[in-house]
């Protein structure tokens, strides 16, 4: 079996237990092949930290759960230094905190407050963490996967943009359609007493590393590099285009984070779909969870009950008929 048929085989495997989101399953693979930080927005019930553990079983690693309240601390995450006795000496030694994982489950993450939530950063972008002055890297293998509810909001703190722009993808996760809300019924009643076997689908952290060599050799023509420009552009730009309401609608655009993230993952896109170039619709496929926790919106905009996709929408098709 080949590379992206076995990475398939992952993703089915995740899609017969987190059922009715099969978009959600891409999306989980996608982040896992780009080396990239994924945030899971949804209601209560919607399967987040399911697809998270499903995604961890399915690849034999680890995975630490970090549940986010308000009186946690930066070194309940990271780990801290402790005094320990060794032939009569008394020594620091770090102690490696829950972060130190190839998977980290930050559940409710926006319940944390910023000093706690900004403790992430350095893994998530440098893949370190530096505790009293000394470095200590993170896995090979490492995803920070976060959750937060989209409408409770108290209790809660707003996610700093300096780390929202570290997630490669958002995901959003929404209630499943009546049939299958009625397969989540069955599924669950199945598994009463039971323990969920992925392993005839599982693939090894090598496995991974293997794809991901691949996918940097996916083509991306100038061409289609000038069109992720152009879509990164016009959210910081909105004025370009005289007749969209985008100028009215944004504040900020998105980082060049952004445009290196919609690089990435349109290659896994198309690498998942046995191409060795990218195209179009493998940039707009996407194009929505790259962005649309990259875009400031106006009070206009929030007033007029215009999401973050139906910008990603306007500027999808401002920049085609430019």
């Amino acid at each position: 079996m080949t590379t992206p048929a076995r990475l398939l085989a992952v993703e089915q495997a995740i899609s017969d237990v987190v059922v009715g989101q099969p978009r959600v399953a891409r999306q989980l693979l996608i982040g896992l092949l780009c080396n990239g930080n994924l945030l899971l927005e949804g209601l209560p019930g919607t399967a987040k930290t399911r697809s998270v553990k499903a995604l961890a079983q399915v690849l034999d690693i680890s995975l630490n759960r970090i549940q986010f309240t308000p009186d946690l601390l930066p070194s309940d995450v990271t780990g801290t230094e402790a005094f320990h006795s060794e032939g009569g000496q008394q020594q620091l030694v770090f102690e490696p905190g829950p972060l130190f994982a190839n998977l980290v489950l930050a559940d409710e993450i926006n319940r944390a407050p910023a000093k706690v939530q900004s403790a992430l950063l350095e893994a998530m972008e440098e893949r370190q963490v530096t505790v009293a002055g000394k470095s200590y890297p993170m896995p090979d293998l490492f995803m920070v996967l976060a959750t937060q509810n989209p409408i409770d909001q108290e209790g809660t703190y707003p996610l700093p943009e300096a780390q929202t722009d570290r997630f490669l993808l958002k995901i959003l996760i929404d209630y499943p359609d009546d049939d299958a809300e009625l397969d989540v019924i069955r599924l669950v009643r199945s598994e009463e007493g039971t323990h969920v076997n992925l392993e005839s689908a599982s693939v090894s952290a090598d496995d991974i590393f293997a794809a991901r060599a691949q996918i940097k050799a996916v083509h991306v023509s100038e061409s289609l590099e000038r069109y992720i420009v152009d879509i990164v552009m016009a959210s910081r730009h909105p004025d370009r285009y005289a007749n969209s309401d985008l100028r009215h609608w944004l504040i900020a655009g998105a980082s060049p984070r952004a445009s290196i993230a919609l690089d990435r993952a349109s290659r896994a896109v198309a690498w998942l779909q046995g191409k060795d170039f990218v195209d179009p619709d493998d940039v707009r496929s996407i194009a929505h969870a790259v962005l649309r926790h990259r875009l400031t919106v106006s009070y206009e905009a929030v007033a007029d009950g215009i999401s973050q996709d139906d910008i990603v929408d306007e500027i999808l098709r401002q920049v085609a008929n430019a």
